[in-house]
């Protein structure tokens, strides 16, 4: 199982000197990778009927792709995913462009988590139908993975459409895609597209349902069940060293590939506060790796 961490987005600031000194801690420290979390929009909740989620306008979110290109820049073995981009939200094309940017700038350590997201207001926002938005997705995976690959692409979706076009420049090996999400229709989506699962849920009962039901529907579909991925997260945030190797021991028995640590919301603190939280983690559950 690899080990990694989650950007704390809401703690890290704007001071991009911090970011590099954040992301180069990780890599001396031994983390194997780094999720970023995407939302382009917070809520304002003084807005007629009120407003129920659980971050707003005030928690801060850096973008992931255009983050994940900075931190390619100042990073060597660090591999960078987004967990997850609301990725129906975006225009599929334009993500093609950008990811195949990143993947090919940082080397092919580019990891793309995508999921469909909950927030109306930020579809709004973005002149995108929220109704429709898982069948969205499933298009546009299908044809992100076209245009990475193919030179001249045709493609006659229900919701997109491209006609003898493609991108330039197009990453050199396939950049892997992952999903979000627990519902049955988003698991069998996750289990026939993805290369890997990122759930947000820890390693219950409800977990181990999933992970039978990726592999059968896998399965059952002639895919390779070895070389799909689990990403799980764990929190810094009220554990011990005993708690998280537990923690990352059940995760590990579920067939967890991937596990990182959340270091914020576990009071203030600054840079070298959330590496010395990183490092605290992978020391104990190291033996795991």
């Amino acid at each position: 199982m690899k080990f990694g961490a989650v950007l704390p987005h809401n703690e890290i600031g704007t001071d991009p000197g911090a970011m590099k000194a954040y992301v180069q801690g990780l890599e001396a420290l031994g983390a194997s990778h780094l999720l970023i979390y995407d939302h382009v929009l917070g809520a304002d909740p003084d807005r007629p009927g009120g407003f129920n989620g659980v971050y707003d306008k005030d928690t801060a979110f850096h973008e992931p792709l255009t983050t994940h290109a900075f931190i390619a820049a100042v990073t060597n073995s660090l591999e960078l995913v987004t967990t997850v981009l609301i990725l129906p939200q975006r225009q599929a094309a334009l993500v093609a462009k950008q990811t195949a940017e990143v993947a090919i700038l940082s080397n092919n350590r580019f990891r793309l988590g995508v999921g469909i997201g909950w927030n109306a207001v930020e579809y709004e926002a973005l002149g995108v139908p929220f109704s429709n938005r898982g069948a969205r997705l499933d298009e546009q995976v299908r044809l992100l993975k076209t245009l990475w690959r193919e030179d001249s692409v045709t493609f006659n979706g229900h919701l997109h459409t491209v006609t003898l076009a493609s991108i330039n420049p197009r990453p050199s090996k396939p950049i892997p895609v992952w999903f979000g999400g627990s519902a049955p229709a988003a698991l069998t989506r996750c289990a026939v597209l993805g290369d890997g699962w990122m759930p947000l849920m820890g390693p219950s009962d409800k977990a181990a349902e999933c992970v039978t039901m990726l592999r059968e529907t896998r399965e059952a579909a002639g895919l390779n069940w070895a070389s799909f991925g689990i990403q799980g997260q764990a929190q810094f945030a009220g554990g011990t060293p005993e708690r998280w190797h537990g923690h990352a021991s059940k995760w590990k028995a579920l067939g967890a590939t991937h596990l990182a640590v959340a270091t914020h919301n576990a009071g203030p603190t600054n840079v070298d506060g959330h590496l010395e939280r990183v490092k605290n983690y992978l020391e104990a559950v190291g033996d795991l790796a």
